[in-house]
């Protein structure tokens, strides 16, 4: 083995151990500033790991005690050309260590899989990436333009105190960048006799967490009412969650069936195209979820005592909307729930672009060198990711966290689900692949 292969075999080796590290460091994101753990130590640890080789790096606490970021930039070949965004977050969601076969904050190594909170959202991306920064540093790789590396706070609640801020009070951490790579995309899925397609998310669906109130007269339980808050709100919802939102095929979408039907001959027709999602398997789940907008209620609130009826009636709804789809979702929604229903929310923007260019050719070959045979597909993601802030400053987003998997993995069951696992050697497998891609893109 060459000196420059022993090197990329350490990096490897290194990726495991940092995932394992970094999944020991609870950064459990509850939403709940009170609750809230670890992101500030995890953030530490990395701009640590990243010093010690020579970066110098750039450590935020956005806009709230303990939400930590860290930002470092390495020069590439070409300053005039334009910078690489290479980003992840060091949140992860909560995790019941009574469900789980291991402990969620473990990092045990066993049975070929990292293990915990996070070895797949987004962990195992973090860990990739902080061992390739470490090589390029130790063997003085110049990559042909800057790249900046950048880990964030507060993803799983919106980047409120992560992405999104940084893009509001310091965009100049990322001054130059046009491109951007993150979670979510490169994995891959076995289509048919060991031909596999990875998925390089090209969109994603906007997220609006909204809140909806509704007023009535207070009284006692006891007495016959016809303006009760609770019995309109329950009515409202009932109406949200029966309706059916319209099928909508975006480019991503068909480009992804077009080419699961060149790989497999399955026919995904455009009179039929839902009912034949089916045929996708465990990765239905993830595709059908792209075909319309959603509103799931996901919390209800009202009411103190038995006896007492309330005055107010509040449930929270968890919206995706597909690009283009915004201002029509506004009209069905009010449209839905009628004048008496109040509505407030949260949101961020459905993001989207095209499945093309050099960037696109980089990752494709570089998958291809590593698992020749591969196909490349875009998909768009149903949830979110920080590329919603990111695309704010005219950043292109991608994601690319390039995965080889197992045909039987049930991938997308395993984020914010139990037992959440990543295997070893697909780890090494996105080490390989990202070193490729980041020296040549």
């Amino acid at each position: 083995m060459s000196t420059v292969e022993n090197a990329l075999a350490r990096a490897q080796d290194e990726a495991v151990a940092l995932v394992s590290e970094l999944i020991r460091i609870d950064t459990t994101n509850t939403g709940d500033p009170a609750t809230l753990v670890g992101e500030r130590a995890a953030a530490e640890w990395v701009a640590e790991k990243l010093s010690e080789v020579g970066y110098e790096t750039t450590y935020v606490e956005s806009g709230a005690k303990g939400r930590g970021n860290v930002v470092a930039r390495l020069a590439g070949a070409d300053p005039g050309r334009g910078a690489l965004l290479v980003h992840g977050h060091l949140d992860v969601v909560p995790a019941d260590a009574s469900e789980w076969s291991v402990h969620p904050f473990s990092g045990a190594v066993q049975d070929g899989y990292v293990w915990g909170r996070g070895a797949v959202d987004m962990k195992d991306m973090v860990g990739m990436t902080l061992a390739l920064a470490r090589h390029f540093k130790r063997e003085n790789v110049v990559p042909l333009r800057d790249i900046v590396f950048a880990f964030l706070a507060d993803e799983e609640a919106g980047g409120l105190f992560g992405a999104k801020w940084l893009v509001e009070n310091r965009p100049e951490l990322f001054e130059g960048v046009t491109e951007a790579i993150s979670e979510v995309g490169g994995f891959s899925v076995t289509l048919k006799d060991d031909v596999r397609a990875y998925l390089v998310e090209t969109a994603e669906k906007g997220i609006r967490w909204l809140k909806l109130r509704v007023k009535g007269t207070a009284g006692h339980g006891s007495m016959i009412h016809r303006d009760n808050a609770v019995a309109k709100l329950a009515a409202a919802v009932t109406r949200l969650d029966q309706h059916r939102w319209p099928l909508v095929i975006r480019p991503s979408v068909r480009e992804f069936l077009d080419g699961v039907s060149e790989i497999t001959g399955l026919e995904f027709p455009d009179d039929d195209v839902e009912g034949s999602i089916g045929k996708l398997g465990a990765l239905s789940r993830m595709i059908g979820a792209t075909l319309r907008d959603t509103a799931n209620p996901t919390m209800l609130s009202a009411g103190y005592k038995a006896n007492v009826i309330p005055s107010t009636a509040e449930a929270t709804v968890d919206c995706r909307i597909l690009p283009g789809r915004e201002e029509a979702f506004d009209r069905e929604l009010a449209e839905l729930l009628g004048p008496d229903v109040e509505r407030e929310w949260v949101g961020l923007p459905p993001v989207e672009t095209t499945f093309d260019g050099a960037l696109v050719d980089a990752m494709t070959a570089s998958i291809i060198a590593e698992d020749p045979g591969a196909r490349v597909l875009p998909y768009m993601l149903s949830g979110g990711t920080d590329a919603k802030s990111f695309q704010q400053l005219g950043i292109r987003n991608f994601g690319f966290a390039p995965l080889k998997l197992p045909p039987d993995l049930d991938f997308s069951g395993l984020f914010h689900g139990v037992d959440e696992r990543v295997p070893v050697d697909a780890l090494k497998f996105g080490v390989r692949v990202l070193d490729r891609f980041l020296r040549n893109s």
